[in-house]
């Protein structure tokens, strides 16, 4: 595993590329050792009670399977809920229900879980009578440096908040105000290279590792440079005359030859994909081990899955209407969004495909012209930083500096993108009163709420229609109409998507939109492959798509993993699976 650990080990990473796994196996690793480990998660999708096979939760529970290894799950749900109360529960009857409500809502975003989940682990990171009884503290999962930066400002969050700021991720800090000491000294320690290691774990493809490089960028920005690469689930080189498994082997090659050089120069492990889940202690202790082929078990799977033209049968059913891929970054929203406008267009409709994604990525990937399809652009970076200038002309001009300084801080927040492109993507909604308009991610349903909330676009349309409001229909009307919208959630079949995506849908839910259907993006179950590590782990999705399938999803299609890259319209129709003939 890793070498030379301080006291102090983060691994963070984007949901599903294996920190769960790799904080389990190295705690193990150091307790085996004759090490006192104490290991924390704050993952929301832990897990660390299935991997060693016991009930963990919020306290400390010795793992009497492993000598010297202890360990804690801090739910950040729960911290949330806890937090939102302890800024809220004191403004109960005496602020009218609407303004709590409000405020609620404000504080029910990522930002707020991100910053209770801290909230809860700076407390143990600086409590001396626990640090001091282990030799080491392994942390799964890190804040980010947006977090940290927040922490680090000076000044009143609650004063900036009451002459006028927007709050993102002020308000959720306005309740931290009374712990400051505390949260310095956590900062101190994260930036003290000889206490503390952040390990940034990815995935051998372009998207994990992009995102990798920017966290690494980020953190380092803020002092916080005693970085590791853990490269996890490189295929073995053997493809054994499998063609998906060759495509992979050359995808991982190309994805780590084209890594931003940066990253590339951090001190780096690299771990094989295992055929196994890695639950138990035999699979954790295996994790750094080479996979010998020979002895993988063969595996058979569940590969009578719906396609994704099921899905678009119902959706092109409407002859218009509005599309939209949501999900979190890296389970494959953007090729989803494409595979749908393609076969859409390819049965005779008009069809405005739109996307965040530079233009120029999404004419790669259809390589050339496809007949009845438009593609427009969403400049994530333009539309942000015109919605940044706005706020700081406006809500910004009457502040001091220190207020301004907070203000733009607070305008870096993903919560600030989200819906500046929110905006920008109500520009293009009224065309799918016409067209087909299919919308290559989506911000959030909590995002939806602040906008519907704060913002007051909804509501200041109606009231000022008067008696034509009911003939009105505004951006957020048109997205709760389940006959003029269709929210496809993409996820993957693997334990942290499938959760994520799950709390998307509640997030939905509570805006008032009910998704049309799940997609399960690059499914191994779905392609038949014989390669037994492949095999193997396509086994290990059933769990996933069962869920999905019983309980979460009202429909749900499958998106094999092609052996090629699904570039072109062709191939992005392969991904459709049924092809009716092209109108």
């Amino acid at each position: 595993m890793f070498n030379d650990l301080p006291k102090f080990v983060f691994l963070t990473g984007k949901g599903g590329v294996g920190k769960t796994s790799l904080a389990c196996a190295t705690a193990v690793g150091l307790a085996d050792a004759g090490k006192k480990v104490l290991l924390v998660s704050t993952d929301p999708a832990s897990n660390v009670g299935q991997v060693f096979g016991i009930e963990i939760g919020n306290r400390i529970t010795p793992i009497t399977a492993v000598p010297g290894l202890d360990a804690i799950e801090i739910d950040p749900e729960g911290a949330a809920a806890e937090y939102r109360e302890r800024i809220v529960g004191p403004m109960r009857g005496v602020l009218p229900e609407k303004a709590l409500k409000g405020i609620e809502e404000q504080l029910s975003g990522a930002c707020t879980t991100e910053i209770a989940a801290f909230d809860e682990f700076t407390a143990l990171l600086t409590d001396d009578t626990v640090t001091g009884a282990y030799d080491h503290i392994i942390f799964d999962t890190a804040p980010t440096g947006h977090t940290i930066r927040m922490l680090k400002l000076p000044g009143a969050w609650s004063g900036f908040l009451e002459t006028g700021g927007d709050a993102s991720c002020l308000g959720p800090l306005a309740g931290l105000e009374k712990q400051r000491a505390r949260y310095a000294a956590a900062v101190d320690s994260l930036s003290d290279a000889a206490r503390t290691r952040l390990i940034l774990v990815t995935r051998p493809r372009v998207s994990s590792l992009t995102e990798a490089a920017r966290t690494s960028r980020e953190l380092a920005d803020i002092g916080i440079g005693n970085q590791h690469l853990a490269i996890n689930g490189l295929m073995p080189e053997e493809d054994l005359g499998d063609a998906l498994a060759a495509s992979l082997i050359a995808r991982d090659h190309a994805a780590l030859d084209g890594m931003d050089a940066q990253l590339a120069a951090l001190p780096q492990s690299r771990f094989a994909l295992r055929p196994e889940n890695l639950v138990g202690l035999g699979a954790l202790r295996r994790m750094n081990a080479p996979v010998d082929l020979a002895k993988v078990a063969a595996r058979k799977t569940d590969t009578d899955l719906p396609p994704l033209a099921a899905l678009i049968d119902g959706i092109e059913a409407a002859g218009k209407g509005l599309v939209m891929t949501m999900g979190k970054g890296g389970v494959g929203k953007t090729t989803i969004a494409a595979a749908v406008a393609v076969e859409l267009a390819a049965r005779g409709h008009e069809v405005l495909l739109t996307t965040t994604d530079p233009a120029a990525h999404l004419t790669e990937t259809l390589a050339g012209d496809v007949p009845h399809l438009t593609v427009s652009r969403i400049d994530p970076e333009v539309a942000t930083r015109g919605y940044r200038d706005h706020i700081m002309a406006t809500k910004g001009a009457g502040l001091d500096a220190q207020g301004r300084a907070m203000l733009e801080e607070d305008l870096r927040s993903p919560c600030t993108e989200e819906i500046a492109v929110f905006q920008a993507f109500s520009r293009v909604i009224r065309e799918a009163g016409r067209m087909f308009v299919v919308m290559d991610t989506a911000p959030t349903g909590h995002t939806l709420l602040l906008l519907d909330a704060t913002g007051s676009y909804h509501r200041d349309v109606l009231r000022h229609a008067g008696e034509n409001a009911g003939h009105m229909t505004t951006p957020m009307m048109r997205l709760q109409d389940p006959d003029k919208t269709k929210i496809l959630i993409v996820t993957l079949a693997e334990t942290t998507p499938v959760l994520e995506a799950a709390r998307l849908q509640e997030d939905l839910k509570r805006a008032g939109i009910t998704p049309y259907a799940w997609v399960i993006n690059a499914s191994l179950a779905a392609t038949g492959t014989t390669h037994p590590v492949l095999a193997a782990r396509a086994a290990t999705e059933g769990p996933e798509i069962a869920k999905v399938r019983n309980g979460l999803a009202i429909r749900h299609a499958a998106v094999p993993m092609l052996a090629e890259d699904p570039v072109g319209a062709e191939r992005l129709r392969a991904l459709v699976g049924r092809a009716p003939a092209i109108a």
